[in-house]
């Protein structure tokens, strides 16, 4: 008979297999797998595959024809009918190119994993296997479907992934996502932004500067009006955050500029605000006499509100206890593939992965000795969902 709550034994078994853990991530991290390049992503992911396969999972192949394929991978079919579904989110690709090791190699160095996508997120991707594995051999069985999708384009938006992530959450009672956990205390994310990018671009006419400026309509000086403009449209207090990251134009100084352009970062922490928002971009209107404006794209991923996560947030708060882990949640800016599932209306926690620091840098690692304590974590989240 299953117990209340397996977590002490799942984590009596994971406990002394965090060198194991160490090196299969070891083995991950040097198999790079920057989102751009399909045949780096697609040979990580044959290996993370063949490990699966190895522990006696159905593998699927979610073949994509420029990005890299996804997996798909399910547990215990042979159970009969289950009572619905989980499913684990994760992703294969990193924000580094290949070659990086070169400069950022794997090691493990004052009780902590370094490299590339060390933390972001390979680290999640082991916890989910030894997961699996302490299910497996203290035979407990989730009631559930169990269905894992590890994506190839997290990193850039998600635009093949998207379609099967939302596929899947349609069938699922609970999404739970390997994203890593916010700051090294290991807290768990119940809130994110919402995430999009909008571009301003504007059409003038080129003149020359010195002889007949007048004749010219300044791009750039239009932009620069704009930029002022939509920068009002910041509100910290509603969580509304309008950022110009990226600026061209011009082509000489001697010449009126006759094209520019803005990249503007848009995030919010409420799914009402983002056709608010993508409203006040649309009726930008030109303030130089003969200048031309148009505005491009929009949000790419809704905000995960923090009532998505509450319940299974005080699951996770229950189940953790017996073993003296204590977690905290927190809201991020950053957007993530929970955003999606959430705003579906499916229950979703988020920063179920790694514990560590510096994703995305020089600095990037995770704590080995959290490894084992995250990964009874989940498959105690498994086994009573």
């Amino acid at each position: 008979m299953l117990p209340p709550n397996p977590i002490r034994e799942l984590y009596a078994d994971l406990h002394p297999r965090a060198a194991e853990m160490a090196r299969l991530l070891g083995r991950f991290v040097r198999a790079e797998s920057p989102s751009y390049d399909k045949a780096a992503v697609d040979r990580f992911a044959r290996l993370v595959a063949a490990e699966w396969r190895k522990r006696g999972a159905s593998v699927e192949f979610l073949r994509q024809r420029e990005r890299g394929d996804h997996l798909r991978i399910t547990l215990w079919r042979d159970r009969g009918r289950p009572e619905g579904q989980l499913l684990v989110l994760g992703h294969l690709d990193t924000v580094y190119d290949l070659s990086t090791l070169a400069r950022m190699p794997f090691r493990l160095s004052r009780g902590r994993a370094w490299g590339p996508g060390a933390l972001d997120m390979k680290s999640g991707l082991v916890i989910a296997l030894f997961a699996a594995e302490a299910l497996n051999r203290r035979r407990i069985r989730p009631r559930k479907r169990v269905v894992f999708l590890w994506t190839t384009d997290e990193e850039i938006n998600s635009k093949t992934s998207r379609a099967w992530i939302e596929r899947e959450a349609r069938r699922s009672n609970a999404v739970l996502v390997l994203e890593p956990a916010s700051g090294p205390d290991g807290r768990l994310k119940t809130a994110r932004k919402g995430v999009g990018e909008i571009e301003l671009r504007i059409t003038g006419r080129a003149a020359h500067s010195g002889v007949n400026p007048e004749k010219g309509v300044n791009a750039v000086h239009e932009l620069a009006l704009q930029i002022a403009r939509v920068t009002g449209f910041n509100d910290p207090r509603r969580g509304i955050g309008v950022n110009v990251d990226v600026v061209q134009g011009g082509t000489r100084t001697n010449v009126i500029a006759a094209s520019a352009r803005a990249l503007v970062d848009v995030r919010v922490t409420r799914a009402a605000d983002m056709g608010r928002l993508e409203a006040k971009f649309r009726r930008l209107r030109p303030i130089l006499p003969g200048a031309r404006l148009e505005v491009r794209g929009g949000f790419s991923r809704p905000p995960l509100e923090r009532r998505a996560s509450t319940e299974l947030f005080r699951h996770a708060l229950a189940l953790a206890s017996p073993i003296g882990l204590r977690l905290q949640e927190s809201f991020t800016g950053g957007g993530s593939d929970g955003n999606f599932t959430a705003a579906m209306g499916v229950p979703t926690l988020d920063g179920l992965g790694g514990v560590g620091e510096g994703a995305h840098s020089p600095g990037e690692c995770v704590v080995v000795g959290k490894l084992p304590e995250r990964a009874a974590l989940l498959a105690a989240l498994l086994a009573r969902l």
